[in-house]
């Protein structure tokens, strides 16, 4: 398995014919997004445009070394290079607004599509990495050809809300997230400089911030019926805009999968603060509702559906890594 990372326009001849080559070609940059290179076994995941992953919130591109480390999407991209994807996973500020976030994805979108040459390109976005690629969408539309959001926070998690409307659990996680996990979570990817705002970012993930980027940010995504105004349980949702770009969506409704899995105890937040258990952990299902809704109640909490944490989950939950290569396959047959 080989990683490329990728910083500069200048870079992109040299680094394309690396890749021709077979050749790691590193360059130091803020951010960056990083293509996955593997031997290809097939062309069931050969989409005409590049796909790129963008992490959820506390996310991260790898932490470690390409030799000892540790993915955010554990095998899912390796997978996808085998099957004939052109694969690349973003690098975003692990804590911080949504626009914030967004204008940095716009960079690297740029970036993959010099690089590879072509004029569009799919996104995946993992929780709040969901509203993320749909800010891409929505300022950036020429650039994209579909958006899929994965446990996407498309109105907000109430867990956010109950955090923020507390003064000492605020202070406690502010604390906690400006000054130990954000950094060290940005320090574990050698990028010290990732700017980190956590109060934002939890006032992004909530249901009124969400609710205010949705009339905003994404009010054509609303008027054209891809995306819900507020949150409710309604999947007949658009699958395209107006603007010809394609919508998806899955979720899952598991909070504790493994008992080996070290998320089990964080994901009990989502059922305290819904009272129910129609959630992953952290977002509800009809939160993640956008454009065309593939399946809403796979067996699989909000981390297991990015399989991170070594892709523990439970016993008889479906593969996240085939889920993502079979999703890569409607793309391709999509056209896209």
């Amino acid at each position: 398995m080989i990683y490329f990372t990728k910083a500069a326009k200048m870079l992109t001849l040299s680094v394309a014919a690396s890749a021709v080559m077979g050749l790691s070609t590193q360059t130091q940059a803020a951010a960056s997004a990083t293509q996955v290179v593997e031997k290809a076994k097939s062309d069931y995941a050969k989409t005409k445009y590049p796909i790129l992953m963008v992490h959820g919130w506390l996310g991260w591109q790898r932490i470690g070394t390409n030799t000892i480390g540790l993915d955010y999407w554990y095998q899912i991209l390796p997978d996808m290079a085998r099957n004939g994807s052109t694969v690349f996973a973003a690098q975003l500020s692990p804590a911080n607004t949504t626009a914030h976030r967004g204008e940095q994805l716009i960079q690297q979108v740029e970036d993959v599509l010099a690089i590879t040459g072509k004029p569009k390109l799919n996104l995946i976005g993992h929780s709040h990495g969901g509203p993320t690629v749909l800010y891409v969408a929505q300022t950036k539309p020429h650039l994209i050809a579909s958006i899929t959001g994965v446990a996407g926070t498309y109105h907000g998690s109430k867990v956010a809300d109950d955090i923020q409307n507390n003064r000492l659990t605020r202070t406690a996680f502010n604390i906690l997230g400006d000054y130990i996990i954000g950094p060290l979570i940005a320090l574990g990817q050698l990028k010290p400089e990732l700017e980190i705002n956590f109060d934002a970012s939890m006032k992004s993930l909530t249901q009124t911030g969400s609710k205010s980027f949705n009339a905003t940010v994404a009010q054509a995504a609303v008027k054209d019926g891809v995306l819900a105004a507020t949150e409710n349980c309604n999947k007949n949702l658009k699958p395209k805009d107006s603007k010809g770009i394609y919508y998806y969506s899955w979720t899952g409704v598991a909070q504790a999968t493994n008992v080996l899995d070290i998320d089990t105890i964080l994901m009990q937040l989502g059922p305290l603060s819904y009272n129910n258990k129609d959630n992953d952990g952290m977002v509800s299902r009809c939160s993640a509702y956008m454009g065309k809704v593939i399946n809403d109640n796979y067996k699989l909490n909000h981390t297991d559906l990015a399989n991170m944490m070594f892709g523990l989950t439970g016993l008889f939950s479906p593969d996240p890594v085939a889920m993502y290569r079979q999703h890569a396959n409607r793309l391709k047959l999509q056209g896209l």
